[in-house]
Order: C-alpha cells, then sequence, then structure tokens
C-alpha cells in the first residue's frame, strides 16, 4: 500500500500543475487553481501515511536529531510521507506563485518555468519566484468607497 500511495500522490498534484504551466489563461484554471482545497488529496495521503505511525513520527519531529530524522526518513513509510509532505507544500507554493503572478501581470513564459523549477527543487523554485516578483510590482487598488468618491 505505501508504495501506490507513494505513485498517487505526484499523480493527485500533477494536473494542478499542469494547469497552471500550459493553460495558464484558461478560465478553469483560475477557478480550479483559486481554491487552496487543490492540495487536500495530497494531505488525505499524507495523513494516511504518518497517522498510523504517530508514535514514532511525533518524536522525532518534536525533538529533532539527524539520526532520529534519518531513521524516520529511511522507511518505505517515512520516505512516501516525507514526498507527500513535499509535494504537498511545494503545490501550495506554487499555487501562491501562481496567483501572485496573475495579479502582477508576470508573464506565463516567465512563471512557468519558475512552477517547473519549484516541482523539481521546491525551495529553489519559491525563491526564484520571490527574486524575480520583486521586478513586477502589485497593481496599486483604490478602495471601492474611495473609487465613489472619485466618480
Amino acid at each position: 500500500m505505501t508504495g501506490s500511495l507513494f505513485t498517487l500522490t505526484f499523480a493527485v498534484a500533477a494536473p494542478f500543475w499542469a494547469l497552471m504551466i500550459l493553460l495558464p489563461r484558461w478560465s478553469w484554471t483560475a477557478r480550479v487553481v483559486g481554491s487552496p482545497l487543490i492540495v487536500l488529496p495530497v494531505v488525505v495521503i499524507y495523513a494516511v501515511l504518518v497517522l498510523p505511525a504517530l508514535g514514532t513520527v511525533l518524536p522525532a519531529v518534536v525533538s529533532p536529531t539527524l539520526d532520529s530524522v534519518r531513521d524516520l526518513l529511511g522507511t518505505d513509510r517515512g520516505a512516501a510521507a516525507a514526498w507527500a509532505h513535499m509535494i504537498g507544500f511545494d503545490l501550495f507554493a506554487g499555487r501562491w506563485a501562481w496567483l501572485d503572478s496573475r495579479e502582477r501581470g508576470i508573464p506565463a513564459l516567465v512563471t512557468s518555468p519558475v512552477l517547473v523549477l519549484t516541482i523539481l527543487l521546491g525551495p529553489i523554485g519559491l525563491g526564484t519566484y520571490l527574486v524575480l516578483r520583486s521586478r513586477w510590482p502589485r497593481p496599486v487598488t483604490v478602495p471601492v468607497a474611495a473609487a465613489q468618491r472619485l466618480g
């Protein structure tokens, strides 16, 4: 079962990545990716892997040592749980970057490679996006009440 959950983890996340990278301007992409619930399938897989082993996992994460984390991740269940953890957080970070890039007007040709980098090397992709986004400031919005007074 652990091997199947490992394989399923990326399979349930991949469609959302495909929407953000390959179909960034499609109206359904904004509707689907707009929901933070896109990470829920991965969260469920993570919970199925971690909750039965909570007695082993909790001590290793509450008071981590290199040895305890290595021992935890050195099992099939631990590696599959770590994979789900990474996939879930990478997807959430990629979702945030995609939404933020739409708001800032960052071209999809700039954002898409960064999202691929986020899939492959999560924190490096996120860091790259954080550097790139500084070149596209957030549009200034006028509050509704102020706009009505001006109009």
